[in-house]
């Protein structure tokens, strides 16, 4: 009986291969082989975009990640209560300028927030947090000034970013329950944990921590990949010529700029070299737009938010960023062409 299921199951397969065989010979008859060529071209330019960014971001998530675990088997929950306020502006203030203790881009500090409020972080300074340090720290601020020098560019994309991370924090410190706001498995508190973590030695809590560091990185790992082919996708059968092609305007080409952060995907330490290229064609609001928004909102990292926040707050975190982005482009476009 077993041998006649397993026969019917090797001839449906054959079956199944001939007819894919055929249906391949007919559909190479009647297509123009110009076709194929093009799609083989696309799909090489979809590897090499996915690659790109895949190959950029990866470092940095296992930066964040490794940090993460740090923080759990280190950090104690006093010591982070000791610190930052539980008031909401000093909270979302301290938050924002955590960046330059904590340099990770927008990849790396997806884990090292959820880690963080894991501990007790405050909502207000881990949202501000979550926002502003892929911009405000040392390792982006230095990359823009290459790129830009120390001017006003750099002092702007700094100011703007730390001004939008401490707003959104304090819209979100209007929430006095955090199990609105954040996944069920980040507000579990182990009443064990400060004694648990005292009696480990050295090399068990290093151990522990690059445990934590493996799990999350293939975690948030799989959403990097997710988030990077859709963007490659997009930056394959979406040419940026068409949208550069009508980013001409005081509003428009803002938001051309702002999509095209958002369709590059480009971490935050190297965007700023992507933007120079468009000085000369694009104004200086909208590529400073470009550099505010790309590092809070991306494809890759909005799959990430996903998996620290419910849907309703993650629609938060885009929407008001993208407002506030969009008008401070705006208004340069107008009053400071």
């Amino acid at each position: 009986m077993t041998s006649t299921t397993a026969s019917r199951r090797a001839s449906r397969t054959v079956i199944w291969l001939i007819l894919l065989f055929v249906l391949i010979i007919v559909l190479a008859s009647i297509v123009p082989s110009s076709l194929f060529l093009n799609l083989v071209s696309r799909l090489n330019l979809f590897a090499t975009v996915f690659l790109g960014i895949f190959i950029e971001a990866m470092p940095y998530l296992l930066f964040g990640t490794l940090i993460s675990g740090l923080v759990e088997a280190f950090l104690d929950r006093d010591l982070m209560a000791r610190f930052i306020s539980k008031r909401p502006v000093p909270a979302a203030i301290t938050g924002a300028l955590m960046g330059l203790v904590f340099p990770v881009c927008e990849c790396g500090v997806i884990p090292l927030t959820r880690r963080l409020f894991h501990k007790g972080l405050p909502l207000p300074a881990g949202i501000a947090f979550l926002l502003a340090a892929p911009v405000f720290n040392p390792i982006v601020i230095f990359s823009t000034s290459a790129a830009f020098g120390w001017g006003p560019m750099l002092w702007w994309r700094v100011g703007l970013s730390l001004l939008i991370a401490i707003i959104v924090g304090l819209v979100f410190a209007v929430e006095q329950d955090p199990s609105n706001v954040l996944r069920p498995i980040l507000l579990s508190v182990h009443d064990h944990e400060h004694t648990h973590n005292e009696t480990l030695s050295f090399g068990d809590k290093l151990q522990q921590a690059l445990l934590i560091c493996a799990d999350e990185f293939f975690e948030m790992g799989r959403y990097l990949i997710l988030g990077a082919m859709l963007a490659a996708g997009l930056q394959t059968f979406i040419p940026q010529t068409s949208l550069l092609a009508i980013g001409s305007g005081q509003i428009l080409s803002v938001l051309v700029m702002i999509a095209l952060a958002v369709i590059l995907s480009i971490c935050s330490t190297v965007d700023a070299f992507v933007a120079l290229s468009f000085v000369g064609t694009f104004s200086f609001g909208s590529i400073l737009s470009f550099l505010v928004f790309g590092p809070m909102v991306v494809i890759k990292s909005t799959l990430m938010y996903l998996q620290v926040f419910h849907r309703k707050p993650v629609a938060y975190l885009i929407l008001i960023p993208f407002l506030m982005s969009l008008l401070a482009g705006i208004a340069f476009n107008y009053f400071a062409p």
